[in-house]
């Protein structure tokens, strides 16, 4: 297992809810990340790391490869790939992301 495949693990597995995204929280640098983000705040959520991956090419493609998933941004809760942002939409308008992200914790 590489170095960025264990830093992946380590991350998602050590916060309740981890965005693997294009910029940060405050500047995302796409649309999809933009969009990831205002559904995680529509949702009310208060616990969120972000992964820059434009700061490390081996974090972007690392992603990739340990999700199995070929887009970013990437949304983790509890460890489990959740999705993309258009996953991540759909969640959101039928109640099962907010539901996701109460139980994780991340909410309060």
């Amino acid at each position: 297992m590489s170095e960025i495949q264990d830093f992946i693990r380590k991350t998602v597995t050590d916060h309740p809810v981890v965005l693997f995204m294009k910029g940060t929280a405050q500047f995302p640098q796409c649309g999809f990340s933009g969009r990831a983000i205002q559904i995680l705040k529509s949702c009310g959520v208060k616990q969120l790391i972000t992964v820059n991956v434009l700061e490390d090419e081996e974090v972007r493609n690392g992603i990739k490869t340990f999700s199995n998933w070929p887009t970013i941004p990437q949304l983790y809760v509890k460890g489990e790939f959740i999705g993309g942002a258009d996953i991540m939409g759909e969640m959101s308008e039928n109640g099962e992301l907010k539901t996701l992200l109460d139980e994780a914790g991340a909410t309060a």
